[in-house]
C-alpha cells in the first residue's frame, strides 16, 4: 500500500466570479523510499497540493490516506495528531523559532503532546549524522542558511514521519548549500518524499516528476539525469 495516495483531489479559491480552480481531480500515489517533485510555475497551486496532501488544509473534494489514516476523515484533534506522528513538513523560510537552539528546534515536535517516545534520542541521532553538533547549540540568526535548512529537515524527520513534505526546499539557498539539502532529501531511505519546487535542479533528483499544468498533474517526459517511474 503507498504511504500517500490522493484520489480527486479538487481545491478552488475565492468566489463567485473571482473564483478559480488550483486543483481538479488530482490522483497521487507515492511508495516508501521513492521520491517524487511536483514542477509548477508560481501560482500554480503547488504549496496547495502540499498543504492538502499534509493535513495542512481540507480539498473541496477527494480523499487524501498517508500512512493508512484518511486525513479527510479526521477530525481537527485526530488529523494534528496524524499530522505529528506520520507528516514531516520543510519549508522554503525554514520556519526555526528564533528564540530557540538550533537543537531545541528540532525537538520542539518530539516535545509535543501526541508525539511518539523517543525523540529526545532521535534527535541527538540526527543532529549527528546530519554534522550539525558543532553548530546545534546556536540560535538560527547565527546560522547560514543551508545550516538552518538541515536543521529544519532534522526537525522534520525528529518524530519517524513515513511521509516528508518539502516546499521549495532550496528556494532560499545557493547553489551549493541547495545541492546539500536535495542530496539530504534524496537519501531518506525508506520514507515517501514529495517535492514542490519550479526549479527543475531540484526535480531532478527525483524518481517521478510531474508537471502541475491547470490544476492536474503529468508526468514529464523521460530526460537526461531523471529518475522516472510510471504514474501509480
Amino acid at each position: 500500500m503507498p504511504v500517500l495516495q490522493a484520489r480527486g483531489v479538487t481545491k478552488t479559491v475565492g468566489s463567485a466570479r473571482a473564483a478559480r480552480s488550483l486543483l481538479v481531480g488530482v490522483d497521487l500515489d507515492v511508495q516508501a523510499g521513492e521520491v517524487v517533485a511536483v514542477l509548477g510555475r508560481s501560482g500554480s497551486g503547488k504549496s496547495t497540493l502540499l498543504h492538502l496532501l499534509g493535513g495542512l488544509d481540507r480539498p473541496d473534494t477527494g480523499r487524501i490516506i498517508v500512512a493508512g489514516h484518511e486525513l479527510t476523515a479526521q477530525r481537527a484533534r485526530a488529523l494534528a495528531r496524524t499530522r505529528l506522528r506520520h507528516v514531516g513538513f520543510v519549508f522554503q523560510s525554514f520556519h526555526l523559532i528564533e528564540e530557540l537552539s538550533g537543537a531545541e528546534n528540532v525537538l520542539v515536535p518530539a516535545r509535543l503532546p501526541g508525539a511518539p517516545r523517543g525523540g529526545e534520542k532521535r534527535g541527538r541521532s540526527l543532529i549527528d549524522g546530519l554534522g550539525l553538533s558543532e553548530i546545534a547549540g546556536r540560535r538560527p540568526h547565527e546560522l547560514s542558511g543551508g545550516e538552518q535548512q538541515r536543521l529544519a529537515i532534522a526537525r522534520a524527520l525528529v518524530n519517524d514521519p513515513e511521509l516528508v513534505l518539502a516546499d521549495e526546499p532550496t528556494g532560499n539557498l545557493d547553489q551549493e548549500n541547495g545541492a546539500i539539502v536535495l542530496s539530504l532529501l534524496r537519501s531518506l531511505g525508506s520514507r515517501a518524499v514529495v517535492i514542490v519546487t519550479h526549479e527543475p535542479e531540484a526535480a531532478a533528483i527525483a524518481d517521478r516528476v510531474l508537471h502541475l499544468r491547470e490544476g492536474r498533474l503529468h508526468l514529464a517526459p523521460a530526460a537526461g539525469g531523471l529518475r522516472l517511474r510510471e504514474t501509480a
